[in-house]
């Protein structure tokens, strides 16, 4: 096999972007507004006609997380159910509402949240299911809903990794009660940082508006033709999350790339599927990637024991990885003592990233790939 060049790093992640992010950016800088404007408003009506449904851009996507959870009242004493195989970005936007995360397990197919499991931790203070979308598969989304009408909850969708999945031939963030977004610089798409809220409630997406901009009412309209309120009212808590007309420009080019992203995710990730499919070490999400829009691409080495070695042999050959995600139960300020989350505990410390990115090219995945099963052949001793 041909081998990458010599000292050439195999990213991980990083931010794809070309001359027309640069150049849009600019053109903001040349009108000197930067804050939210008219660009925000544009960035949102593409994301509305994206998903033929109301979109509200924000900073991040745990501020949309945040303020999603907030326009449904959430607040000290309630709790949300959240798998704990998610970024620390879920559980902080719940405990930012003063209320209370409920770690779930993940099903150990689709490192989604557990349904028998959800279903066990629902209490008389359960008020939301937070399903987090993690690489951008879904796992069982309708029962998640059955089981929220079942028990008067309202559903949260975590859907940073998930921009682009189509589930039962829809988008996601097309249906559903409320779904959040992410364009971090690595996200499938980004505008540098960013988030977006998109839901059919009018009741949410008003308070949404307001909430975002420190709750300053009816702010949105004016900050939409360049101008603000200076004489105001403010009835909720709010928070300074607006998006940027900065941002917004680099959302708007990177929506026009959009087809060809996801063509090329979805490509890169059938190829590792079909270099790794004969190992029978390695669990890869069984995902019908013409459907699944992947942010990363998670492999399980079962039997893994020392993952930090692997990491480093890989990295010696010049291939960066990554580790989504430590258990959220295991941090101090989320820990749980004799955590029954059977399926998080065994499979957790066997989970590796590999490298996924538009750039990479094929010639690189199997390069990777031919890394991987080498150093999992000739290591075997001491790694397992």
């Amino acid at each position: 096999m041909e081998k990458i060049k010599k000292n050439s790093l195999i990213r991980l992640s990083k931010s794809c972007i070309g001359n027309e992010e640069k150049n849009a950016v600019l053109q903001v800088l040349d009108r000197e507004y930067l804050g939210m404007g008219n660009d925000v408003l544009k960035f949102e009506n593409q994301l509305t006609s994206f998903f033929n449904r109301e979109a509200l851009c924000v900073v991040n996507g745990t501020a949309a997380l945040h303020l999603a959870l907030q326009a449904c009242g959430v607040g000290p004493g309630d709790e949300v159910l959240v798998p704990s195989l998610t970024y620390v970005a879920s559980f902080q936007a719940i405990s930012a509402t003063g209320a209370k995360p409920v770690a779930c397990d993940v099903s150990i197919d689709t490192f989604t949240i557990d349904i028998k499991d959800l279903k066990q931790r629902i209490t008389n203070k359960s008020k939301v299911i937070m399903p987090v979308h993690f690489s951008g598969g879904v796992g069982d989304l309708d029962e998640v809903y059955s089981i929220a009408k079942e028990n008067n909850l309202r559903v949260v969708e975590d859907a940073a990794h998930a921009f682009g999945t189509i589930y039962n031939g829809t988008k996601i963030g097309s249906k559903g009660d409320i779904v959040c977004f992410s364009f971090d610089g690595i996200k499938n798409i980004t505008s540098g940082e960013g988030g977006a809220i998109v839901t059919s409630d009018k009741e949410v997406l008003n308070k949404v508006k307001d909430a975002r901009l420190l709750g300053v009412k009816n702010d949105t309209q004016k900050r939409y033709k360049g101008s603000r309120s200076w004489a105001f009212e403010v009835d909720e808590q709010g928070w300074r999350y607006h998006m940027s007309n900065i941002m917004a420009a680099i959302g708007i080019e990177q929506l026009k790339k959009f087809t060809s992203i996801a063509s090329s995710r979805k490509h890169l990730a059938k190829l590792y599927d079909s270099c790794l499919k004969n190992s029978s070490k390695i669990y890869t999400l069984k995902h019908d990637y013409n459907c699944v829009l992947p942010h990363i691409y998670v492999i399980r080495v079962i039997g893994l024991r020392n993952r930090e070695k692997l990491r480093e042999m890989l990295l010696l050959r010049g291939v960066e990885t990554g580790i989504h995600y430590q258990p959220n139960h295991y941090l101090n300020f989320y820990k749980i003592e004799g955590s029954n989350l059977f399926n998080t505990n065994q499979i957790s410390h066997e989970l590796i990233s590999l490298p996924l990115h538009p750039e990479i090219t094929d010639k690189e995945i199997k390069y990777i790939c031919n890394c991987l099963l080498e150093s999992l052949e000739k290591s075997a001793d001491s790694i397992f």
